[in-house]
């Protein structure tokens, strides 16, 4: 209840979100997903929501690129506990946010898709969410085990990451980043916004 009150009070003069890594993508896509969900839940769809998102770095190397929903997830829940953990209440929400691949079997063949994963956590709950998924062409993969698929993903961080680059740039990392983000704080804060709608 305390942290609910506490949410409440910091509301009124913005959202500070501390957020696994540094990369501008991440965090612009953190601040949108964000900005959407509070514009939508409070119903104020030409006011902005100040959010400020801060890069925190948590001094570990990349782990290479996850191959299933569960090492993206696993990945970006450890970011975002190992900043709340360092940094306690400082922050009103602690983000980890993830792109990976992930087989689906099915047909008698694999699929590998692209798909980004937020994990947030705040107000002592946490949420998980994903956006959505693109599948890499087979003529791309067919023939590579999964050492080698890494590296035949197209697609570089500076021109919108892999889903840009599937998707000839209509969708990219700062859209799936942000897409994630608002469905785990749905998960979140389900039932809490609705109770505090100013009245029209």
């Amino acid at each position: 209840m305390k942290d609910l009150r506490d949410f409440w009070q910091r509301f009124q003069t913005g959202i500070d979100v501390a957020v696994g890594g540094d990369a501008a993508d991440k965090l612009l896509g953190v601040r949108d997903g964000f900005q959407r969900y509070f514009r939508h839940a409070m119903q104020r769809p030409t006011q902005p929501i100040s959010v400020a998102v801060v890069p925190q770095s948590d001094g570990e190397a990349e782990a290479g690129l996850p191959l299933t929903d569960v090492a993206i997830l696993e990945l970006a829940r450890s970011r975002a506990a190992g900043l709340h953990e360092r940094l306690g209440d400082q922050y009103a929400f602690y983000v980890g946010s993830e792109s990976g691949l992930l087989t689906v079997d099915a047909g008698g063949e694999t699929r590998w898709f692209v798909r980004t994963w937020s994990v947030v956590l705040g107000l002592g709950d946490e949420g998980w969410g994903a956006s959505g998924s693109v599948q890499l062409p087979q003529a791309l993969v067919r023939g590579l085990d999964q050492a080698e698929l890494p590296f035949a993903v197209p697609g570089r961080r500076r021109r919108g990451g892999m889903a840009s680059s599937l998707t000839g740039g209509a969708t990219n990392r700062r859209q799936d980043t942000a897409e994630a983000t608002f469905h785990a704080l749905a998960t979140i804060l389900y039932g809490v916004i609705e109770r505090r709608r100013p009245n029209r």
